[in-house]
């Protein structure tokens, strides 16, 4: 069959009796599941291909049977009932996975008799299981007649949809990439990918190339299809892109696939995920947001609007379905636009997903193919979204599976929009409610969240999954996985008072009074210490033992630093410039990044603003700045090491940095410093610049201590430097030789090494009298290693603007001094695990060790 083929046929492929497919009798073939199709209980001994096509699968244990048309179609067809137990026995399979097959060709033989004494029946289904745009026309074939080998037994005809799919026009590009995305391809990358397909206007199609060259492929405009592809991190793959600007759509796919996502959203430690010990009357589950609470469990559980089973006509049912399609996209859209005015870019990435997800072209045929059944346009796209929903939930991928939230999400979206019933408000919630359910949507959990519960127990749900991202964002204590038990026990709780601890990983239903008040006791405190916090958190941090230390916040842009103002961060110490070089198809114009810089020093309104720049390199590439590939991007050209080969970057950012007013606030910082020969040429050309521009004044140029060369030759660094900012994150890979991006080693790459410390010591000791040192890596977040940072002699701390208040409130209560006493033990332990006790239990004894009203009153 030619693609130019309006219908396909397929043939029987045994001689037999017809059974319709909702008569067979297993749940999975007759719910039609895996999709429509018809069966026969086989009166012959061999089972052929119902049409031409491709063996895409073969059971290992023999009994089922995937092929492939040119067209896309897929066909399964499965053997008997319950075969898959007989593994293999009575059946002699004649074709492998690969093999092209015409119409008539044998695929196996079997034992009628062996089969039938082992399997529960010799019913044989044949399902299409992806309907690529067709759609499958009623069978004139009725129960019970039989019917002969080859003889016309169903017809597909193609749909609207496919008939209007075509290919862009253009150059056809190739180009091979190892997925970098530790969570895999899920929906948020797969919406990126088809919104950078459409930005280009090219087609684009991801193919996953295995060790054994078995092959599979989906368009980029598919998410289902670009998410049941089933990759995970590490996973080789050829992108082929076609169109006028085939080029730079792979330059942008390459680099959102090649680049490990941001880690601000990611789920805990694995520590805090390893199973619990129980008492009797708890219940265990993954912690997907950390945190306590306290009171009563309450199910939550909200039905599906109603709508009708049956249509009014496929043309009124598919107008509907377009219009309701429609306005979830517009709500959608206006969400993300909401979500990212206010700062909040885990909620506006979820509601893009969404919002690509609700295009995705499979999910809208199989709709369109049930409306032709005479559904309703409501009970089309619910029935469509179940069987999406069960093959992301049998896939045992359990990233895949936590997605069915996100699918669900939609299919409450849509039918609310086709349904009369006025009932689906969300159901109000008792204050302080610790909520129970099976699973929840992300726009539920928003709608939930509103409601300020104390905290969320899910029976389903992963680590993770969009909820539990939202969950982390908004600091609602959750635990994900709970098993059916939890159901249970929501259903049989009383008023009492359950506890969460979702730091440890369990519930407990039945806690003593005196439980009650522990926990309480210990929100309590947390509480009073965040609300002080926040109430100084404008007042400077000054360390009991006198000393001040500036708490600025690390930034990405403009936006941001109005956000570490508002935090009380002293300043900017660290501006990521980077960030306006990124998703762009050139590099940003002088007064482009003049504007974005000079918005961040009149936001922090006199305040020190310390902008690095541009730190890009081969593990970071930009469409425009193709750097060559290298074994190990992290030990290539990057940082202070790009001006060598490309100039015109540097010469245009440091004339954007010289148009900021006033220069006396801002600090340039320059990236992956290894000598100080990098930073006295760049110095030499800020000096040039700025004669030719007739200035006066000079900004303050500073070098990012990362590279252990750097940290060894402080001294000589800070003779030429106006200040230095340690990176504690690149300083412990490169110390370590130990990825920060591999999550097997997260836990082994602590910054509490006393390796580490001792280079730390070593940037402060060389500093001393020549300029002053600032930590701007993810450390210094850490109240902790705060706390053993000041002590080592750091006179600044960068941390996220939403940390400010916390770590200044903790600096007000560190004798900086006496921590400085206990250096040599620290710095002579063994490994970070003993720093990291060893600090602990110091800073706990020196927190119980009485100090003065006044001291208190500061604390």
């Amino acid at each position: 069959m030619s693609d130019s083929s309006q219908s396909l046929t397929l043939q029987a492929p045994v001689t037999g009796v017809v059974v319709p497919l909702i008569a067979v009798p297993d749940p999975v073939f007759a719910s039609l599941t895996l999709g429509e199709g018809i069966a026969l209980d086989p009166l012959g001994e061999c089972l052929h291909a119902p049409c031409d096509g491709e063996v895409v699968q073969c059971a290992r244990t023999h009994h089922a049977f995937t092929l492939r048309t040119e067209a896309g179609v897929e066909l399964l067809l499965h053997l008997g009932l319950d075969t898959v137990e007989l593994k293999g026995k009575g059946i002699e399979p004649l074709v492998a996975v690969g093999d092209h097959v015409r119409a008539g060709d044998p695929l196996c033989r079997f034992d009628a008799d062996a089969l039938a004494r082992g399997a529960s029946a010799l019913i044989t289904p044949l399902v299409i299981t992806e309907a690529a745009g067709w759609q499958l026309l009623p069978s004139k074939h009725r129960e019970g007649e039989q019917v002969s080998l080859g003889e016309p037994l169903l017809v597909l005809t193609r749909t609207a949809v496919e008939l209007a799919n075509t290919r862009a026009n253009g150059p056809l590009v190739e180009r091979r990439v190892i997925l970098a995305l530790a969570a895999g391809l899920h929906a948020r990358p797969a919406a990126r990918l088809r919104a950078i397909a459409r930005k280009h206007s090219v087609s684009l199609t991801v193919q996953h190339e295995s060790s054994t060259d078995n092959t599979d492929s989906a368009s980029a405009d598919s998410l289902s299809a670009l998410m049941n592809l089933s990759l995970a991190e590490g996973a080789t793959l050829k992108l082929t892109a076609q169109g006028e600007a085939a080029e730079a759509a792979l330059d942008a796919a390459e680099r959102l696939l090649t680049t490990p996502e941001a880690e601000e959203h990611s789920a805990p430690a694995p520590s805090t995920l390893t199973a619990v010990t129980l008492k009797e009357g708890e219940l265990a589950g993954l912690v997907a947001s950390p945190g306590l609470a306290i009171g009563s469990l309450v199910s939550y559980q909200l039905p599906l609007p109603a709508v009708p089973l049956m249509g009014e006509g496929e043309a009124i049912e598919t107008a509907r379905l377009k219009k309701a399609l429609l306005s979830v996209g517009e709500a959608l859209a206006s969400a993300e636009a909401q979500a990212t005015r206010q700062g909040q870019s885990a909620e506006a990435e979820i509601f893009a997903a969404h919002g690509a997800w609700l295009e995705d072209p499979d999910l809208v045929a199989a709709a369109g193919k049930h409306i032709g059944e005479g559904r309703s346009a409501g009970q089309a796209w619910r029935e469509a979204l179940d069987t999406e929903a069960a093959r992301l939930g049998a896939s045992g991928n359990t990233l895949l599976a936590a997605r069915v939230a996100d699918l669900r999400d939609l299919q409450r979206r849509v039918m609310v929009e086709l349904s009369d019933d006025q009932q689906a408000a969300l159901p109000e919630l008792p204050k302080g409610a610790i909520v129970v359910a099976d699973e929840l949507t992300p726009s539920e959990l928003v709608a939930v969240a509103t409601q300020h519960p104390a905290g969320l127990c899910l029976a389903g749900g992963g680590t993770t999954s969009h909820v539990a991202i939202l969950a982390r964002a908004r600091g609602i204590p959750c635990l994900v996985a709970m098993g059916a038990s939890l159901i249970d026990a929501a259903h049989s709780a009383t008023n009492e008072s359950v506890i969460l601890d979702a730091e440890n990983g369990r519930l407990a239903l039945t806690p003593s009074p005196a439980q009650r008040a522990e926990v309480a006791e210990r929100i309590d405190a947390r509480r009073y210490e965040a609300e002080k916090a926040q109430a100084l958190a404008h007042e400077p941090a000054i360390t009991l033992d006198g000393r001040e230390i500036e708490v600025c916040a690390n930034i990405g842009g403009a936006e941001e630093a109005r956000l570490a103002a508002e935090s009380g961060a002293d300043g900017v110490g660290l501006l990521r410039s980077e960030f306006l070089f990124l998703e762009r198809d050139s590099a940003p114009s002088e007064a482009t990044q003049r504007d974005e810089y000079q918005a961040a020093v009149k936001a922090l309104d006199g305040k020190p603003v310390i902008i690095r720049t541009l730190d890009i390199g081969a593990d970071k590439q930009l469409p425009y700045l193709r750097l060559p590939s290298v074994p190990n991007p992290a030990l290539g050209v990057r940082g202070a090491r790009l001006w060598a080969s490309h100039p015109e970057l540097l010469e245009t950012q440091l004339r954007a940095l010289l148009g900021v007013t006033p220069l006396e606030t801002l600090h340039i910082m320059l990236p992956m410093v290894s000598e100080v020969s990098e930073l006295r040429d760049v110095r030499q050309r800020l000096e040039a610049l700025a004669s030719e521009m007739g200035l006066t004044a000079r900004p303050l140029l500073g070098a990012m201590i990362e590279v252990p060369s750097a940290a060894l030759c402080a001294r000589s660094l800070a003779v030429e430097a106006d200040f230095l900012s340690i990176g504690t994150n690149d300083l412990t890979q490169y110390t370590l030789a130990m990825d920060r991006e591999d999550p097997s080693l997260s836990a082994r790459a602590d910054v509490l090494h006393p390796a580490v410390l001792w280079l730390i010591q070593t940037t402060v000791d060389g500093a001393k009298g020549h300029c002053p040192v600032g930590v701007c890596g993810a450390a210094a977040g850490d109240e902790k290693v705060a706390a053993l940072l000041v002590a080592l002699g750091v006179n600044e701390l960068s941390v996220e603007p939403a940390r400010v208040p916390a770590v200044k409130a903790a600096l007000r209560c560190l004798n900086a001094t006496a921590l400085a006493a206990e250096l040599p033990a620290l710095l002579a332990l063994d490994d970070a695990v003993a720093v990291r006790q060893h600090l602990s239990t110091w800073l706990s004894r020196a927190n119980h060790t009485d100090i003065t009203t006044t001291t208190l009153e500061r604390c």
